[in-house]
């Protein structure tokens, strides 16, 4: 039996900023689907204990007062998903899209809380990222018409001037999976979202059956291969710092030279004096 006609764990986080080791989780959702059964959804909004730039309140409409207001301590939360998401080291794989950031964020909130030991478990999970998939899949999906491609051959709906972005709303639309811009950047959304879009995924493209373990180990190797593509793109614009800050780590990405888990994001550091 394939990954995809089995158990799956689906994972998303909506976040204070960018940053994997030094923002904040601000929402989280841990939904469990096994066939045949209703989905059980996990849901948490946080508290982040520092403040939520309004650049990402924009996105996922949480603001800071609403956080302290009625969110519950990170503490808590970060023990509660990430012990869920743990029960599924030997057995179901767990799914997002870009999940490698989710999960390194969720590493480093582990850390930062005090329970390494639940950080040590998530390097060991099953994990089935859609932005890697979907890149195997369709490595040059433009972002507008061209001569030689005029419709990607898994174009499911109209073509949009964002055709050709990776995000979840904008891929999901390629392969005909229901996402509204409305409802993106919601943990739940998001989560459910992406396990649809792995299982059409596994559906279309038989080099993405198999199992779980088979198919993780693959994405370890094609996403180095697609992240040195990057860099390499990006030495050709004249941009040798971005290149060198490209990673090639899946689906942790390890903790920058000198970090520590105290460290406040950019957007929120105090300008020296």
């Amino acid at each position: 039996m394939s990954w995809h006609d089995g158990p799956l764990v689906m994972f998303d986080v909506e976040t204070t900023g960018v940053d994997p080791h030094r923002d904040r989780i601000v929402t989280a959702a841990v939904i469990s689907h096994e066939p045949g059964r209703d989905v059980i959804v996990h849901e948490w909004l946080l508290d982040p204990g520092i403040e939520i730039p309004a650049s990402a309140a924009a996105i996922h409409g949480i603001t800071g007062d609403i956080a302290r207001a009625t969110g519950r301590p990170a503490p808590e939360v970060t023990q509660a998903a990430s012990t869920l998401i743990s029960l599924c080291e030997n057995g179901s794989p767990v799914v997002g899209h870009n999940v490698s950031f989710d999960l390194t964020m969720l590493w480093a909130e582990c850390i930062r809380h005090g329970r390494p030991d639940l950080a040590d478990e998530l390097p060991e999970l099953r994990v089935i990222d859609t932005m890697v998939l979907d890149k195997w899949a369709d490595p040059w999906r433009p972002k507008a018409a061209t001569t030689r491609r005029p419709e990607p051959p898994t174009a499911k709906a109209p073509r949009t001037r964002k055709h050709g972005s990776r995000r979840l709303v904008d891929t999901c639309a390629v392969y005909g999976i229901p996402l509204s811009v409305a409802d993106a950047h919601g943990a739940v959304a998001d989560a459910l979202a992406a396990g649809r879009l792995a299982w059409r995924l596994a559906r279309e493209f038989p080099g993405l059956t198999g199992t779980a373990r088979e198919l993780h180990e693959f994405q370890i190797g094609e996403k180095r291969a697609q992240a040195e593509s990057f860099a390499e793109w990006l030495l050709k614009q004249g941009k040798p710092s971005e290149a060198a800050g490209v990673s090639r780590d899946w689906p942790i990405v390890p903790m920058p030279h000198g970090w520590t888990p105290d460290q406040l994001p950019t957007h929120t550091e105090a300008v020296p004096a």
